[in-house]
């Protein structure tokens, strides 16, 4: 079958398009044949080498995150869900092929009316922006600025927040056309990346997400407001200064709070039901996914490319 690795760290021409073998479920596994294959910031985070200390090798097969029908199952799985149209999460490798092997634990059946391509865009960036909100304690009322908001997390949060009586939604944004289709899913203030833009903006916020990291980091810590918290979720900015903390410190009367979130550390089950339900709202229609482009399986390094240049609204999804 085919599949894309990592054939050399760095830009996007270090994709390669291989032959391997169709994989064999293990115990408590479930191949999937896949229609969809998200394309996460975490994978082109890996495929810079940026990982490369936390074990990730040169031939890594990339992609975390999949949709397709159930065609075998392991030990110990139900044969009920062979041919079941599911979302499933491969970990951090084996989701840029053909087919792919998933811990049944780790796939969840599509509702009617859920696209592969919706849900590869949802699944695993709905439940982060759930609990990352979650995580900052965020209650009606109160502000909150997604920092990256173009990305399908950020996409999600702000829904989420909006949905939940925030008393602003702000966003950062690289473009005027993407504040538009941003403010369309309630967004109620566009800032630039540096997060300037409009008097009216709130002059600080109770909550931050931020996907981004990076050098500017610190700026947005000093858009808190007392008492507020921040939650990053992502790099894909890079790291920020080593010496960032200094800006709570520096601010130490005014109560701020800095987290990260992966949703690594929560539960299956919770995260199965958080996802379960977001996929019965896209459904309906009650949450919007946005795919920015389908691509072949083998147009990975044009998929990678987009991302890296920063010309991706949504999530790119990958097609065999």
């Amino acid at each position: 079958m085919k599949a894309v690795v990592i054939r050399t760290f760095g830009d996007p021409d270090g994709l390669e398009v291989v032959d391997v073998p169709v994989p064999v479920p293990a115990p408590g596994q479930v191949r999937i044949a896949t229609e969809a294959i998200g394309v996460g910031g975490v994978d082109a985070v890996i495929r810079r080498g940026t990982l490369a200390a936390y074990g990730f090798r040169e031939g890594h097969l990339l992609g975390s995150e999949v949709a397709g029908r159930v065609t075998a199952v392991g030990e110990g799985v139900d044969a009920l869900w062979l041919g079941r149209r599911v979302w499933a999460f491969t970990g951090l490798s084996g989701g840029y092929a053909e087919q792919a092997v998933a811990s049944v634990e780790d796939v969840l059946a599509l509702p009617d009316g859920l696209t592969g391509a919706d849900a590869v865009t949802l699944g695993g960036s709905g439940v982060v922006a759930h609990f990352a909100l979650d995580r900052a304690r965020f209650t009606p009322g109160e502000t909150v600025l997604v920092r990256g908001a173009a990305g399908s997390i950020g996409i999600t949060a702000v829904q989420l927040a909006a949905r939940d009586r925030a008393g602003a939604v702000a966003v950062t944004t690289s473009s005027a056309e993407r504040g538009a289709r941003l403010r369309d899913l309630g967004a109620t203030h566009v800032l630039d990346r540096s997060g300037e833009n409009g008097s009216d903006t709130p002059a600080g916020f109770d909550v931050v997400i931020d996907v981004v990291g990076g050098p500017q980091l610190p700026l947005f810590l000093d858009r808190l407001n007392s008492n507020g918290r921040y939650v990053a979720v992502g790099v894909v900015g890079g790291q920020p200064p080593a010496d960032f903390g200094m800006r709570l410190m520096d601010a130490f009367r005014r109560s701020l709070s800095f987290a990260t979130f992966s949703s690594d550390t929560v539960t299956g089950p919770d995260r199965q039901a958080v996802r379960s339900s977001q996929f019965a709202d896209a459904a309906h229609g009650d949450l919007r996914t946005v795919v920015h482009e389908v691509l072949p399986l083998d147009q990975a390094v044009r998929a990678h490319r987009a991302m890296d240049a920063g010309d991706v609204f949504g999530r790119v999804v990958l097609a065999p």
